[in-house]
């Protein structure tokens, strides 16, 4: 049993779970997939297209007759997790395809890994096949290699990540997101909702909307209406609540990349009426005005505070998770002082961090007063320790109530992990069922009784 630990990197998709073993003489693909859940979804997409078309799909690489590498470029430790990644698929396969962020930089991988096979941007899902198709023919079975309905998934079988658009219309000085996957480009609302309806009937419980701006969700296509569907994060959300009462289970849909624009207040009369779980992923990053502007971020941070107030006075039970960058370029002491301050104020239930890194191509490169590491790295330790105490308090007043839980994973001491419909996957905390989990299977939704808490993690019994 394993504890949430504070230094989850919390840009980054659970590990991706490869279950199929590929038939005798079956051409086989792996997948080393790095990065955010919307590269796990490009991954997925991936694999499922080359499934149709007959590939098996290897967990190591010795099965695998070549290895597509999905990388990350958000940070520069990021790329040179991505460059480490391609240096061991080589050493222990040979033949190798990258595609994904750090694709965008081709030049940047050849130049580290010559022996690349082919690199192809984010999203390129026809060039990579193309790259497959060339490294190794296909050579399906029709009346054996057969997709799933559901598709190839690398997340457990009761949760999935959604994505509803790609691209982000954000100019922010410090990501280079939109120069690698574009501008806003919303998928249509219909084409959604009938993913997300064969995900729960292939027994999906827990949806995880994601995109790189959820709240941005239908403007690039004028909140066009097609079917039925309105592509509108608020009639979206509604619409894939509703898919539970149909399929007669309790389904849990979760939204992350929420950005706080004022008509996120009509999502929480959906949050308190259970139709989607009450829980907000909101990227902050920060609270000092100035540190906001030279982010080329909203800087109303004392108004994010009435929201959040205003969200918790119609929702009471709702959780807010957010994410924040300090040792920004310019960051004084008072201005990492207000965001300790805010935090205090806003009091929220989850918290990620990280230091400020230069990343190619970004514009934050440029600005003056860049701060030491040394000096990044302690206003990071101080600032995890006010979440933690945040956490910590919050988590205790949790003792003695009966929650809804997930679960995730019961190992071979029959200890269950489950979340609460406060914590996503991987990135929150867990709870923890050590005793009378007998009949518990993975994917179920059942009631616990808080009995113990942490710093990050829960504990509980089965009622």
């Amino acid at each position: 049993m394993s504890q949430n630990p504070p230094d989850l990197r919390p840009d980054l998709a659970p590990r991706a779970r490869l279950t199929e073993t590929p038939r005798r003489g079956q051409p086989a693909i792996g997948m080393v997939s790095l990065g955010c859940p919307k590269a796990l979804v490009d991954a997925e997409r991936i694999l499922t297209r080359l499934r149709a078309e007959g590939y098996g799909i290897s967990a190591d690489y010795t099965g695998a007759d070549a290895v597509i590498v999905n990388t990350c470029g958000f940070l520069d430790s990021a790329k040179a997790e991505s460059l480490d990644a391609i240096g061991e698929a080589l050493a222990e396969n040979g033949r190798v395809i990258v595609t994904g962020c750090l694709g965008a930089e081709p030049e940047y991988i050849t130049g580290a890994h010559p022996k690349v096979l082919a690199v192809t941007g984010p999203h390129q899902y026809e060039q990579v096949l193309d790259a497959v198709h060339a490294a190794v023919p296909p050579d399906p079975d029709p009346f054996i290699d057969l997709l799933p309905a559901s598709g190839v998934r690398l997340t457990p079988r009761h949760y999935s990540y959604l994505k509803i658009s790609e691209g982000c219309n954000h100019k922010c000085k410090f990501c280079i997101i939109p120069d690698m996957r574009g501008k806003l480009q919303s998928r249509p609302a219909h084409a959604v909702i009938r993913e997300a309806e064969k995900l729960v009937e292939s027994g999906v419980r827990e949806l995880l909307v994601i995109s790189q701006d959820t709240s941005a969700y239908g403007v690039d296509i004028k909140h066009a209406e097609a079917n039925g569907h309105r592509a509108h994060i608020t009639d979206l959300a509604r619409d894939l609540g509703s898919l539970g009462a149909g399929a007669g289970n309790d389904l849990w849909v979760r939204l992350h990349y929420v950005y706080p624009y004022p008509h996120v207040r009509d999502l929480i009369p959906l949050m308190a009426e259970g139709l989607v779980l009450p829980y907000l992923d909101i990227p902050f990053q920060h609270a000092h005005p100035d540190t906001l502007k030279r982010m080329a971020r909203p800087a109303a941070a004392a108004r994010t505070l009435d929201e959040i107030a205003a969200w918790r006075r119609d929702c009471p039970e709702i959780a807010l998770r957010s994410t924040f960058i300090v040792g920004y370029p310019g960051e004084t002491e008072s201005e990492f002082q207000t965001l300790l301050d805010w935090l205090d104020e806003a009091q929220l239930d989850r918290v990620g961090c990280f230091k400020y890194e230069n990343v190619a191509g970004a514009r934050s490169n440029a600005l003056p007063g860049h701060v030491p590491e040394e000096v990044k790295q302690d206003r990071w330790d101080r600032f995890m320790a006010r979440a933690q105490a945040i956490s910590e308090a919050k988590l205790a007043a949790r003792v003695g109530q009966h929650l809804d839980v997930i679960v995730d994973d019961i190992d071979a001491d029959g200890i269950a992990t489950t979340r609460t419909r406060a914590d996503a996957p991987e990135i929150d905390g867990n709870l923890f069922i050590d005793q009378g989990t007998e009949g518990l299977s993975v994917g179920d939704i059942v009631t616990v009784e808080v009995d113990e808490a942490g710093e990050y993690d829960l504990w509980g019994v089965l009622r």
